[in-house]
């Protein structure tokens, strides 16, 4: 039997990927897959696995599956949403669209159907990874370095949004969708482009995200001040100097 060539090790900067899958077969395809093309991978069988790495390395986006014994993986990202912004691709057995929009709506960053192609799950990494990093070079000459709208000041740059001292926790979507409204500050931003924008992405998928980001930033989120929406249109983001 011909012996597997040793991998080269990984730089230090390699992306580290927690995969959360009761799968054994399938967590170790993926952690192979995924070191083959560049990934530093730790594995866990199940929530409780998964916040015992995570009390003690840090991750660059974390591959979750929904059906688990114990904590579901829906029960795990509410839960991890509440103080993370780690980008997670959520895998799921079930191809109910329901899933999809449930996960969006616990601030998940994309997500695949199994049974996956593991091209396509590397591909969607990739994309999450990059939303998560890059700057769009083409627009850093014009745009504002940041927006102040109320008692809120968003850095494009970075993509932090801050409430005086406090930062307010925002996922890889909501920070593309606040980015590209801030980005043309009072000016309407079609739902279509909106959409473009996200691997994935859908014009109902951008109103799950408005709906998620005006719960962090409205005081009434029925009545926005500031993403108001443009019937028919798409949707505006009113800062202080628009």
């Amino acid at each position: 039997m011909t012996a597997r060539p040793a991998r080269k090790p990984l730089p230090d900067e390699a992306p580290h990927i927690l995969v959360v899958d009761d799968d054994r077969r399938l967590r170790d395809l993926l952690a192979r897959f995924l070191g083959d093309n560049g990934y530093r991978v730790t594995k866990a069988a199940n929530a409780a696995e998964a916040d015992t790495r995570l009390a003690h390395l840090v991750f660059d986006a974390i591959v979750l599956d929904i059906m688990m014994p114990g904590e579901n993986g829906f029960d795990f990202a509410r839960r991890f949403r509440i103080d993370s912004t780690t980008p997670i691709l959520m895998l799921t057995a079930r191809a109910d669209g329901k899933d999809r929009i449930n996960g969006l709506e616990l601030g998940v960053d994309d997500y695949l159907a199994k049974p996956f192609e593991p091209r396509e799950l590397l591909l969607r990494l990739g994309n999450i990874l990059k939303r998560t990093i890059v700057v769009d070079a083409g627009q850093s000459g014009t745009r504002p370095d940041f927006v102040r709208f109320g008692p809120f000041l968003y850095g494009l740059s970075r993509g932090e949004l801050r409430k005086g001292e406090e930062a307010i926790r925002l996922t890889e979507r909501e920070r593309e969708i606040l980015t590209a409204l801030a980005e043309r500050a009072g000016e309407v931003v079609p739902r279509e482009e909106l959409a473009a924008q996200g691997s994935a992405a859908n014009d109902r998928t951008v109103d799950v995200q408005m709906n998620r980001l005006r719960r962090k930033i409205e005081r009434d989120p029925a009545d926005p001040l500031y993403l108001q929406t443009v019937r028919g249109v798409g949707y505006r983001l009113v800062t202080d100097r628009t």
